[in-house]
């Protein structure tokens, strides 16, 4: 993932689950260390801010999509880039 990807999608993520980029960056953290939503939820509320479940959910699941979807766009930008 490029940086500007990882600078884009805490951007992103925030404005969608009404957060802050700062607290979605904490939970990004949190979970690519192996957290659970629960326990991130239950255990890390101030770590994150005080997002919720919800919004902790949704933004685990935005996250895979999100860079999923950068993963597979820098598959077809180096696929063109191959082709000339």
């Amino acid at each position: 993932m490029t940086p500007e990807a990882a600078r884009r999608i805490p951007l992103v993520i925030a404005g969608e689950i009404a957060a802050t980029p700062a607290q979605v960056a904490s939970a990004i953290t949190l979970l690519d260390e192996g957290a659970t939503v629960p326990f991130i939820a239950r255990y890390r509320k101030e770590v994150t801010g005080g997002l919720d479940d919800t919004q902790l959910r949704n933004l685990a699941e935005r996250l895979v999509y999100l860079r999923e979807l950068e993963a597979r766009r820098a598959a077809i930008l180096g696929s063109i880039t191959d082709q000339g």
